[in-house]
């Protein structure tokens, strides 16, 4: 079984269509899975570089603060101690890893349940190109922004396609990522995705699916 999604010139203009297998983009979405996958991924991403000072580090003396007896306060034994002021911190942060261990298939199939699930609310997209016409800014926002009003968009596109990234880079609420790239958490946090043509048969046949499983149709039905 094979979806079918139109792709759209950056007039908005229907040029073809693209043939989406269903095993990735018509598969159940597992819920668990997918938040474990994107919580790793947050959790990789954190730099882990938080570091305070313990009584051993901190700058000062040995020497006690005061006497041990006859002053009817509590005893203290060095200036550095953490109730001490401008002493050490007692269990404090120190550096450390956050990465959690994900496996590729529990990541390839989070990317799965989330690319179906947009799939089957209708908001996956193709556009042809953000060609030499539309490469200024305004023009690229427009060409993508025809598919939904909805506020945050991901386009993806291929990785030779500079003139799109360089014209869709510096746009509020949109969020560019190259094929190979996509993850989980993107879809996510996209309300609608846009692939290019050449970035979602990049994408198909990357993930070891044949070829002619995305060909272009060069005939495309029009509804009377």
């Amino acid at each position: 079984m094979a979806l079918k999604v139109d792709i759209k010139s950056a007039e908005g203009k229907v040029t073809g269509s693209v043939s989406l297998p269903a095993e990735t983009f018509d598969v159940q979405a597992n819920v668990p899975l997918i938040h474990q996958v994107v919580v790793a991924q947050l959790a990789a991403a954190r730099a882990g570089t938080a570091k305070t000072k313990n009584r051993g580090e901190v700058s000062g003396t040995g020497k006690k603060p005061f006497k041990q007896k006859g002053t009817g306060r509590a005893r203290q034994g060095s200036v550095r101690a953490p109730l001490q002021r401008h002493g050490g911190v007692s269990h404090g942060p120190v550096p450390r890893k956050y990465d959690q261990r994900t496996p590729k298939k529990m990541i390839a199939a989070a990317l799965k349940g989330v690319l179906s699930d947009r799939q089957r609310e209708d908001r996956i997209h193709v556009i042809d190109a953000i060609s030499a016409k539309s490469a200024s800014t305004q023009g690229a926002i427009t060409a993508v922004r025809q598919f939904s009003d909805r506020k945050n968009l991901l386009v993806v596109l291929a990785r030779t396609e500079d003139m799109a990234w360089r014209s869709l880079r510096n746009a509020d609420n949109l969020h560019l990522i190259v094929n190979d790239q996509l993850n989980a958490y993107d879809v996510l946090v996209s309300d609608d995705i846009v692939f290019t043509e050449t970035a979602i048969k990049e994408f198909i046949t990357g993930s070891n699916k044949p070829a002619t499983a995305v060909a272009r149709e060069s005939e495309v039905e029009v509804s009377a």
